[in-house]
């Protein structure tokens, strides 16, 4: 259980840390990485590995 509050603590520091660099507030830093950026890498590495499963069966047919 002390593990998961060490984690808490440091990302929530990280971000308030984020926030006060690019003079935002913590909300905004939140709103970017948990609903813009969070969702575009899970989709990003989606269609890599979409692209992936497809270039890999391509080579197996060849050989």
């Amino acid at each position: 259980m002390e593990i998961i509050n060490h984690i808490y603590v440091y990302c929530t520091d990280f971000i308030i840390n984020l926030a006060n660099i690019f003079n935002l507030s913590y909300y905004e830093v939140n709103f970017f990485i948990f609903l813009l950026l969070y969702p575009f890498l899970l989709l990003a590495s989606i269609g890599i590995f979409l692209i992936q499963k497809r270039r890999l069966q391509g080579l197996k047919r060849k050989s």
